[in-house]
């Protein structure tokens, strides 16, 4: 399970506000990529807080009101639309959306803990930690709330755009989105810059 080690760490080099950062939605076809930054309080614990992809939808719904509503968290997120994933490419949008989540943090934070590999362009010190979201709690919390938000943005998707099946597949890759996108074409928020659709749209990047 997760815990404060790394957050520990850094409050030792004398580091006061950390924000936990991750993403959601890198992958899919469709939708946005969403970022969170969290900074939790010193001394936080959670039995039951960890990488949003070892809970289920109910757990994530659960963790997410917790998270979003106890005063002495502070924490933003950022989505990136898909037309901005195509004009500047996924990675590049899940850059922008861990940047972007930081900044919007107020108060603001000092120094961020971020999943994975370190981010090009980084308003402040950072350090990458691979895995992040299942060693540190502010991580596994920043990817409790891009998840959720990101998932709850594909349910309302469902109703404006039917017959893609987003509300069970949230815009990834599965046969049945592969098979509808043939049968009727990409929608507005498909990413044409992804294969299939590249392939189908004739996308090129400027």
């Amino acid at each position: 399970m997760p815990d404060l080690s790394f957050e520990r760490g850094l409050r030792e080099e004398g580091f006061a506000r950390i924000a936990g950062i991750d993403e959601a939605g890198r992958g899919p076809l469709a939708g946005p990529v969403s970022a969170a930054a969290v900074i939790l309080p010193d001394g936080f614990k959670h039995p039951v807080l960890t990488d949003s992809k070892k809970l289920t939808e109910k757990q994530r719904e659960r963790l997410y009101a917790e998270l979003t509503s106890q005063p002495d968290i502070v924490w933003a997120s950022y989505h990136v639309s898909p037309a901005k994933i195509d004009e500047i490419n996924i990675l590049q949008a899940t850059y922008l959306g861990m940047r972007e989540s930081f900044l919007k943090l107020s108060p603001s934070a000092e120094i961020a803990l971020i999943d994975g590999k370190p981010v090009t362009g980084f308003p402040a010190p950072h350090r990458a930690v691979v895995k992040g979201d299942s060693l540190s709690l502010s991580i596994a919390a920043a990817s409790i709330i891009a998840k959720v938000e990101r998932d709850r943005m594909m349910l309302a998707y469902e109703d404006e755009f039917p017959g893609y099946g987003f509300a069970k597949h949230k815009g990834y890759g599965t046969k049945a989105h592969r098979e509808a996108i043939t049968q009727l074409g990409p929608c507005p928020i498909h990413r044409r810059s992804f294969a299939p659709i590249a392939q189908m749209v004739g996308f090129t990047r400027a």
